[in-house]
């Protein structure tokens, strides 16, 4: 099923967003996109998705950014400076530089003073910001899940259109697969009738043949098991549980239950409705791929 949400929030000096969407999969396929600063939520997202879905090609992106100006600190190299001052002072002794070291000299000397962002506290916003990032991704795993169920709702109205009109066509099966065993053991007697009285043999004989041959054609278990599968159709989707691959297997038995019969069914509009069925069943087969 289809959907798409996207969230972002705001908190003291960072910003979160979380994009997801989804498009049509027999299983549940993930994918999860974090930056490398935040690499560890990969897992807790990936939980969040398998909690809320069951069913599609799941796509999930998180991106985030600092919103404040970070906090400075200045950094002394004191080491580098005492051996500044050591080489000045021999280099006064001998004449060679005159004055004392001062704090303008100290700034313009590379490399001893160094102002950087203030390294935060790996426990304290690293903690919120994962919090804040698994927070927009609940939110919007949640606006997903609602906008598939509100194409869900569309999905079960067409469906059950389409099984009705499968199972209209079954009821008309049984009536043509009567005609047709009719007609056709009809047929069989007449042309044995007409036969010559050397090529007659047994009346008792042929007649249990005849039986026998008309048989064949008997499609009772195929429609038996058809409307057993509608029905748990019906079941299926009435109920709370996800059911999209267990309604893809029945529309699989269906359609092979419609080949059986289309194989063994008498009369020319027996066959049609049999043509007639399996389109209706290979665009349940489509459609219900999209079903959770």
């Amino acid at each position: 099923m289809t959907g798409f949400a996207s969230v972002s929030r705001e908190q003291e000096s960072e910003r979160a967003s979380v994009t997801v969407k989804s498009v049509n999969h027999r299983f549940l396929d993930t994918a999860v996109k974090v930056p490398s600063a935040v690499a560890a939520i990969e897992g807790p997202l990936r939980s969040l998705i398998g909690e809320r879905l069951t069913r599609g090609r799941i796509e999930l992106s998180v991106s985030f950014e600092t919103v404040a100006a970070p906090q400075r600190e200045v950094a002394l190299d004191e080491a580098l400076l005492e051996r500044v001052v050591k080489a000045l002072l021999t280099a006064r002794a001998r004449g060679l530089v005159t004055g004392e070291l001062t704090a303008s000299d100290v700034l313009r000397i590379p490399g001893v003073l160094d102002i950087r962002p203030k390294m935060a506290d790996a426990s304290g916003p690293a903690e919120s910001l994962t919090r804040l990032l698994l927070t927009c991704a609940g939110e919007a795993l949640d606006a997903l899940v609602i906008m598939r169920a509100t194409e869900g709702r569309f999905l079960a109205t067409d469906l059950d259109a389409r099984l009705t009109t499968v199972g209209g066509m079954v009821e008309q099966m049984e009536t043509f697969a009567r005609e047709g065993q009719t007609q056709l053991e009809a047929k069989l007697r007449d042309r044995l009738a007409s036969l010559p009285p050397d090529l007659a043999g047994d009346p008792a004989a042929i007649a249990q043949e005849v039986v026998r041959f008309v048989a064949r054609s008997d499609v009772d278990e195929e429609l038996v098991r058809m409307r057993g599968h509608i029905e748990h159709w019906r079941a299926l989707s009435a109920g709370p549980d996800p059911c999209g691959r267990k309604l893809d297997f029945l529309a699989q038995e269906m359609h092979r239950e419609i080949n059986t019969i289309g194989s063994k069914i008498e009369g020319a509009r027996g066959t049609a409705l049999v043509i007639a069925a399996k389109a209706e069943l290979e665009r349940i087969r489509e459609q219900v791929q999209n079903v959770e």
